[in-house]
């Protein structure tokens, strides 16, 4: 490349960057408030007091609002009124956070504590982030809560789009592999394993303001590897759905749905 062609690529380069760099927070920053946040609904610091809780929240709150001010225009969105949205919502979200913790403790033989699940199961931890990011996309602010799902993602791997509606209390056993997309609408006391899709049955842009996605009705519990499409698609409540489901259509209240393929086992006897 020519010493001109390689300068003006550079420049451009540059150009395209600081223009995306304007529009976009710093990923360790928002990790780091999200961090701090978490620490401070569920402490692990065995030093904490209750004189500093105060400090903490104060330091959270005025992180939030840098963060917001490192890449959004105050003309634009009324950064003040949507930092106090959410933490005046803080309290809602810890109690929910609470109802989910006991859900997965209560639904897991293996769990030790509602404390255990809390401190260590990536299942709660996805819905932390998720009821997080929630309201933070409530609050009308862009990319940051895809920042955080996608770090939830990464680090459990359960994939729940900031803006889809999940009732209280919400159970994810194991977690793994698990995707619920932007327009699911999820019901209260509803149970999801490992693998499970909530998505779409057509993926087009131009359906991007549509309902997409499933709806979940109350008291469900849905299988490993189920994969649930399309936006008209209800599964109605106190069903089951088996592992292995694929299901395009709605199904009835109090439905069983189950794969029918067969597994055959055959014992041979061992030659002499």
């Amino acid at each position: 490349m020519k010493d001109d062609k390689f300068d003006s690529f550079i420049e451009l380069l540059y150009q395209t960057h600081k223009a995306e760099w304007e529009a976009t927070p710093s990923i360790r920053d928002c990790v780091g408030w999200l961090f701090d946040l978490f620490e401070f609904m569920f402490p692990n610091n065995r030093s904490n007091k209750l004189s500093i809780y105060g400090g903490h929240l104060k330091k959270n709150q005025i992180d939030l609002e840098n963060i917001l001010l490192s890449y959004l225009d105050p003309r634009d969105i009324d950064i003040q009124y949507a930092v106090n949205f959410f933490y005046d919502s803080l309290d809602e979200i810890y109690q929910d956070l609470r109802y989910d913790a006991s859900m997965i403790y209560e639904n897991d033989p293996a769990a030790i504590s509602v404390h255990e699940v809390i401190v260590s199961y990536p299942g709660f931890y996805a819905i932390a982030v998720y009821r997080i990011a929630h309201k933070l996309t409530q609050a009308s602010i862009p990319i940051l809560p895809r920042i955080l799902g996608e770090h939830a993602h990464g680090k459990t791997g359960v994939d729940i789009h900031p803006k889809a509606i999940i009732g209280v209390p919400f159970c994810i056993d194991h977690g793994t592999g698990i995707v619920i997309g932007a327009t699911s609408i999820i019901g209260k006391n509803v149970t999801i394993y490992q693998g499970v899709t909530l998505g779409a049955s057509q993926v087009s842009k131009i359906l991007s303001d549509t309902k997409r996605h499933p709806t979940v009705e109350d008291n469900v519990i849905i299988y490993a590897r189920s994969t649930i499409l399309g936006g008209k698609t209800v599964i109605g409540h106190h069903s089951v759905i088996g592992g292995s489901v694929f299901l395009t259509k709605s199904v009835q209240p109090y439905s069983h749905v189950f794969n029918t393929h067969q597994l055959r086992i055959e014992v041979k006897e061992s030659l002499q």
